[in-house]
């Protein structure tokens, strides 16, 4: 892991990524898998080395991240539905919080409040996080489809923690996702 972890920052700060050169047509959306028991060590990496690497550039790459689950957490905060889930999820159940939330949480809704926090104009790219701590709230693959129209030719990269084989998302190496062919792996 420590190997595929190494590899991140050379992609990610080369001029075919933040350019998104060679991807024949394609969004700049870019997926890193890993196994799912490697999550506090992925995020460690990417808080202690990744990002304050990009800073330290000249010029200074500009990444944007945003966690998923904190915006949901966010989202849900606004509209004073928090502690209301909270309670009817300890009351009846996960799956009873599920079916009132996806009318909130739609993939649509989450990729125009992503669009919202984010000035394209001013960074360089955008990291996504969380994607674990929001399932089964949010589908990764209609999630990405639904940022396609925002994101303009700014790269996206998203920590997956599971399998990306380039065609199908498979979350926690154990829950195959829907079929998603429009990113591409960061590092093999």
């Amino acid at each position: 892991m420590a190997e595929r972890l190494n590899l991140i920052l050379d992609r990610i700060t080369s001029e075919e990524f933040l350019q998104n050169q060679g991807l024949g047509n394609e969004i700049g959306f870019w997926i890193f898998d890993y196994p799912p028991e490697c999550e506090l060590d992925v995020r460690a990496f990417l808080d202690g080395t990744v990002l304050p690497a990009l800073g330290k550039r000249v010029p200074t790459i500009r990444a944007q991240r945003i966690d998923l689950f904190k915006l949901i957490l966010e989202l849900l905060e606004e509209r004073g539905l928090l502690d209301k889930v909270i309670q009817m999820q300890l009351d009846k159940g996960n799956d009873a919080v599920l079916a009132p939330l996806r009318s909130v949480l739609k993939e649509d809704k989450l990729a125009q409040r992503i669009a919202q926090q984010l000035n394209l104009e001013d960074i360089d790219m955008v990291i996504l996080t969380g994607v674990g701590a929001s399932y089964p709230m949010v589908r990764t693959n209609t999630l990405l489809s639904a940022l396609h129209p925002v994101m303009g030719n700014t790269p996206l990269l998203m920590f997956y923690p599971g399998r990306y084989d380039g065609y199908s998302l498979n979350l926690f190496s154990k829950m195959a996702d829907d079929h998603y062919y429009r990113a591409f792996r960061l590092v093999e």
